[in-house]
């Protein structure tokens, strides 16, 4: 009698699905990587954005003024949109800015702080 030599085609199928579902596992891990990356650059971007538009307000030397602005700030050529929305407080000397970021239409961070009279 002959021995068989190799492997059956099943058992090449079954190591195939193996590898396959092993190297997909692979790419959603770097994917995610990739991904995370990009948060974190957008996020970096984005609150040297907002941080601009603070310091530009405290360098003004005067109260903000109540109310909605949008401002562009490209950091790195990409494009960022920053929404400051300030408020009054109960303390008539301070007010709340907050400023939102964002990247097209998706939120990227958002900084607040108070700032008073000078």
């Amino acid at each position: 009698m002959r021995r068989p030599h190799g492997f059956t085609l099943v058992e090449v199928l079954v190591a195939l699905g193996i590898v396959a579902i092993a190297l997909v596992a692979g790419l959603r891990a770097s994917a995610a990587l990739t991904n995370n990356a990009q948060r974190q650059s957008d996020v970096l971007l984005g609150h040297m954005c907002a941080e601009n538009v603070l310091v530009g307000l405290r360098l003004a030397k005067q109260l903000p003024s109540v109310g909605d602005s949008d401002q562009a700030c490209q950091q790195a050529g990409q494009d960022f949109t920053v929404h400051v929305h300030v408020v009054p407080t109960p303390n008539p000397s301070f007010r709340r800015v907050d400023a939102q970021v964002f990247t097209g239409n998706a939120p990227v961070l958002k900084l607040s702080t108070v700032m008073g009279r000078y």
